[in-house]
């Protein structure tokens, strides 16, 4: 689960074509359809917090929490100009702690994908379901196999800017079902020149069935799964789909 760092500066131009507000649109309407009108949200693998101040700004008290120091530093300049009150926290999804429990987590664009090991994806909702209120809602997406298989792998995506370049080559693992993700990133400094970044990103793909067993696993009831944006089943040709999951366990007090 690597950290952003040279894209950690352009994400927010490169992520332009995202409709952050739209996906907002629909993960609130999930919320409340399962109950969470307000009060305290964990949104794990932040970023550069966009979805965390949307959500923010419809009235729900903020926590965002990613693995990347440099995400949080940009999260930060975006509330230092706009003071909305959202704690960010660095930490990996994987052993997040928190203070007290929320009354949902959300995590979206993929960042589950990130966690590439069975195990540590039962942890992470094992860690929901600690820190999840009684009967709280974990609502995550995930892309599918299928994007991963007849859609990015194997692929390269280019795109240039007057602010900076990109090129992302992907390569597909079908043994593994991991998706290899090399960013050569060329960014444009104040004195005109560009320097140049490398990364690399690791995703995992899961068959819907081994997310469900880890839901089950973890101690979590599974509610639902939707092709994402929509409240229908998920289709042979889904490329994303959203899971809710509720935490079990706990009693009311």
């Amino acid at each position: 689960m690597d950290a952003y760092t040279g894209f950690a500066a352009v994400y927010d131009m490169f992520m332009d074509n995202i409709p952050y507000e739209e996906w907002c649109e629909y993960l609130t309407g999930l919320l409340k359809e399962y109950g969470v009108e307000d009060g305290l949200v964990l949104e794990l693998g932040c970023g550069t917090g966009t979805l965390t101040r949307l959500l923010a700004a419809q009235g729900y008290d903020m926590i965002g929490v990613d693995i990347s120091d440099e995400m949080l530093e940009i999260a930060m300049e975006y509330q230092a100009e706009q003071p909305d009150r959202i704690l960010y926290l660095l930490q990996d999804m994987r052993e997040f702690e928190l203070y007290g429990t929320v009354r949902a987590i959300v995590s979206i664009c993929d960042s589950m994908n990130y966690v590439t090991n069975y195990q540590d994806l039962v942890q992470v909702l094992r860690l929901a379901n600690n820190y999840l209120d009684p009967g709280g809602v974990f609502i995550f997406d995930l892309n599918t196999l299928y994007k991963y298989r007849e859609i990015l792998g194997e692929q390269t995506i280019a795109e240039n800017r007057e602010e900076g370049s990109f090129i992302w080559e992907n390569y597909f693992d079908e043994e593994e079902m991991v998706n290899e993700y090399d960013l050569t990133l060329f960014i444009r400094e104040e004195d005109g020149r560009f320097s140049r970044y490398e990364e690399t990103h690791y995703q995992r793909a899961y068959e819907l069935e081994t997310v469900k067993q880890a839901i089950f696993e973890a101690g979590m009831e599974l509610v639902t799964v939707y092709d994402a944006f929509t409240k229908e089943p998920p289709g042979a040709d889904s490329e994303r789909v959203y899971f809710v999951a509720r935490e079990r366990g706990k009693k009311e007090e």
